[in-house]
């Protein structure tokens, strides 16, 4: 188990960013591996978040019992196995910084977009039901291989005929869920899963559990059109931050 106080330093915001993510405020866990990987190697921090992120998902889905759509999720989670297969296999062969340049500038396009639609007080254009293959693919590839599925699966969403707030957080949470128990197996294969990452995930769950709870009580009191306005802007946010990331790779 680590216990270099530095290493918590950054594993204890990391941690609460991942629960209000987890909580409903989707996007703001692709800030915390940035924020751990300032005390350790990218590869040790996705394997020690993992953990974490299984059991807020088991918070999450309590919060949220049975309000997700399930029309949803029967649309994107069959392409999101694909994606994470994919992911999988070219995950010693892709760029991670090329990633993160290419999902922050879709996601800023995104966020622009609605910006720009809102203005005009014209309707934003809805994605059709065959844009969840391509987004649900594109969001397990990216959570394989960077921990960012959290932007693709919000422009799907957000496309989508608009869902109540707890359903949109309940939606999210069940698709990663799902996502998060299936790439277990491949971070075994991969080596990055250890006893001593272990041991550390266990001591940041109580600020993750209490993280995940904060995050669902926020959505619970945030108006919708509150609620889905602070969405886009996390949306533009974790944008900027993946493309600041990735540009180095150029």
């Amino acid at each position: 188990m680590i216990v270099d106080p530095v290493f918590y330093a950054a594993a204890v915001p990391a941690t609460i960013l991942v629960g209000m993510s987890k909580g409903g405020f989707t996007g703001l866990s692709v800030l915390a591996q940035p924020i751990l990987a300032l005390a350790m190697s990218p590869i040790q921090a996705a394997a020690i978040l993992l953990p974490v992120l299984i059991v807020q998902d088991v918070v999450s889905l309590y919060a949220y019992w049975r309000r997700w759509s399930v029309a949803e999720l029967r649309r994107t989670l069959p392409a999101a196995v694909v994606g994470i297969v994919i992911g999988y296999l070219l995950a010693a062969s892709v760029s991670d910084q090329a990633v993160a340049l290419g999902i922050g500038l879709l996601s800023i396009a995104e966020a622009a977009r609605h910006a720009v639609s809102k203005r005009r007080k014209r309707p934003a254009g809805e994605a059709g039901p065959g844009s969840a293959a391509l987004w649900s693919a594109v969001a397990g590839f990216v959570s394989m291989i960077a921990n960012a599925g959290g932007p693709p699966m919000m422009i799907y969403l957000l496309r989508r005929p608009r869902l109540a707030p707890e359903q949109f957080a309940a939606t999210t949470a069940a698709f990663f869920s799902v996502v998060n128990w299936v790439k277990v197996p491949f971070f075994l294969a991969l080596g990055q899963i250890t006893g001593a990452n272990l041991a550390t995930s266990a001591v940041l769950l109580p600020v993750a559990i209490i993280a995940t709870f904060a995050g669902v009580q926020l959505v619970r009191r945030v108006p919708a059109d509150r609620f889905f306005g602070i969405i886009y802007l996390i949306l533009a946010a974790v944008g900027l931050k993946l493309v600041f990331d990735g540009l180095p790779a150029f």
